[in-house]
């Protein structure tokens, strides 16, 4: 599920409304090692568009 967390990701980043929900469906998926690993990758990658977002989500998780 991780890797398809990394191919959906980027197809809905043009939308933030988009990109908030398929993030917190993909943290509820993932086990606590993948939600870390999703977290640094999201940082990595989308940080500098949604940190807002990322740090939401995030906020609730071991991550």
């Amino acid at each position: 599920m991780l890797e398809y967390a990394k191919i959906l990701l980027p197809k809905v980043s043009f939308s933030s409304y988009l990109f908030k929900k398929e993030l917190n469906k993909c943290i509820d998926w993932l086990d606590d090692e993948q939600v870390q690993e999703l977290h640094d990758w999201c940082n990595a990658n989308f940080k500098h568009i949604y940190p807002k977002i990322i740090s939401e989500a995030f906020a609730g998780t071991a991550a």
